[in-house]
């Protein structure tokens, strides 16, 4: 393809994808096809020569289309959003075509130097504690997903509390880690990816609004370290997948210093919230934390995958995971001047994804994000108004932001039964959970295209199938 052939086909490829956002709220949410359709619709095998362009782009939407989920839908509802914009989508292409690989300061200085900087920006937008900064000794770095975040978290932590033996001797079975029952998955499966093992994190019961008890906390880490064990990590949440509660991280915080433990904060999707002064609540007690991530990704209008890892002390997260061989030294490292991206999660190789976050601030600035997530909170809030003035439905949970928790009075099976009916009308797409053993529907409003009147109409399909 020429330069002159892809500026052709480049024209056309924005013109589908901007016709696609005018008319994505008339696409089905949730995908209607059922388990192998989509393969079925598939040549059985690839084409010999080259196809043109025009066909390829028909084949996209004859036989792929039906299969996506429209997350970008002002109709989406379900799990937590996975947000992109216009400027983010520019970025991103700008990444791709530059093809940088930055997995050293010195394969692309920009890519690394403006993702410190973007996410010491990040970290003052957010109020986040000095302590994160890269100015001092600590700094971001953007990972793949929270997920990632937290197992890199897991693996420094654990080197800490064994002096870095685990690196050199293998692991060992006296480590503990601990998080609440209302945590995300990712920390059980970093645990069991760590070697530290299922049978070694405690999970630590909750209060009425779903947070962690951090006295029940302190007595189980008295309890490991009278029966000879190490405590050496708890993860705490601001903002749960279930219902977005909110660890007490200052009370937490004190438990983990009293005991030496490293102590790492999940704010996936609720960390954008802090943008807003009011709402920097939910991150109170933060400077007491080793490390913190919050996904761009979700709620920043930043597209997959940008999520934001800081820690208070990097040399301790780089000695756990650095490896230097022969064929990746060079001057700038050896100075001691540069940061190396690759020392700071488990891939080497790494994307130039700075960049969009980088076209994101640029085009909204800071106060056009706020402007949004108030938006998304106030619109929300309405729906919770809607919701406790019917006196068919409760709501689950408290909902300070913009994740709604609700069910039908009742047993489970009208619950179930609405939640089918409203994701198979194609018109809006939820998700559930369980919340005191109850099926409890979740509905949240963060799509950078939803409006009032997307959640009106949705109410109003949620009130027509009860």
């Amino acid at each position: 393809m020429t330069p002159e052939q892809f500026r052709q086909r480049g024209h056309q490829m924005v013109d589908w994808i901007a016709s696609y956002y005018e008319k994505i709220a008339t696409y089905p949410v949730l995908s209607q096809v059922s388990p192998g359709d989509i393969r079925q619709a598939l040549p059985p095998k690839p084409p010999q020569s080259g196809v043109a362009f025009e066909n390829v782009l028909r084949d996209f939407e004859s036989a792929v289309l039906p299969g996506i989920t429209h997350w970008q839908s002002p109709n989406f509802f379900a799990y937590f959003p996975a947000n992109t914009s216009g400027p983010s989508i520019l970025g991103d292409l700008l990444s791709s075509a530059l093809g940088v690989q930055g997995m050293l300061w010195a394969t692309s200085p920009a890519c690394t130097e403006m993702e410190t900087h973007v996410l010491d920006w990040l970290a003052g937008m957010l109020g986040l504690p000095p302590t994160f900064l890269s100015t001092g000794a600590g700094g971001g770095v953007i990972q793949d997903s929270a997920s990632s975040a937290t197992l890199c978290a897991i693996l420094a932590a654990r080197e800490r509390a064994t002096n870095f033996e685990v690196n050199e001797s293998g692991c060992r079975q006296d480590l503990v880690a601990y998080t609440s029952t209302q945590a995300h998955s990712s920390v059980e499966k970093g645990v069991k990816a760590a070697g530290i093992g299922h049978r070694n994190l405690r999970l630590i019961d909750v209060d009425s609004a779903f947070a962690m008890v951090p006295e029940k906390l302190d007595v189980a880490i008295e309890q490991d370290k009278r029966a000879g064990r190490i405590p050496f990590f708890v993860c705490a949440t601001a903002g749960t997948t279930s219902s977005l509660a909110f660890d007490p991280l200052l009370e937490i915080g004190a438990v983990c210093r009293k005991h030496g433990v490293w102590l790492h904060v999940d704010a996936a999707m609720a960390g954008t919230a802090a943008l807003c002064p009011e709402f920097r609540w939910t991150l109170r007690g933060l400077e007491t934390a080793d490390s913190f991530v919050f996904d761009a990704h979700k709620w920043m209008f930043t597209n997959f995958d940008c999520s934001c890892f800081y820690v208070a002390d990097r040399e301790t997260l780089t000695r756990a995971l650095s490896i230097v061989p022969e064929y990746l030294r060079n001057q700038a490292t050896e100075s001691g001047q540069v940061f190396d991206y690759r020392d700071w999660h488990l891939p080497l190789g790494r994307r130039f994804r700075a960049l969009k976050l980088w076209f994101v601030l640029h085009h909204y600035g800071v106060e056009g994000l706020q402007q949004h997530i108030r938006r998304h909170v106030e619109i929300a809030q309405q729906l919770l108004g809607w919701i406790q003035a019917d006196p068919r439905f409760e709501a689950m949970a408290p909902a300070p932001l913009n994740l709604i928790c609700f069910r039908l009075i009742g047993p489970d099976g009208p619950n179930e039964d609405l939640l089918s009916k409203l994701n198979a009308s194609g018109k809006l797409y939820l998700s559930h959970t369980k919340l005191n053993g109850k099926f409890t529907l979740r509905f949240c409003v963060a799509q950078t295209y939803t409006e009032i009147q997307n959640v009106q109409a949705a109410w109003d399909q949620i009130r027509a199938n009860v």
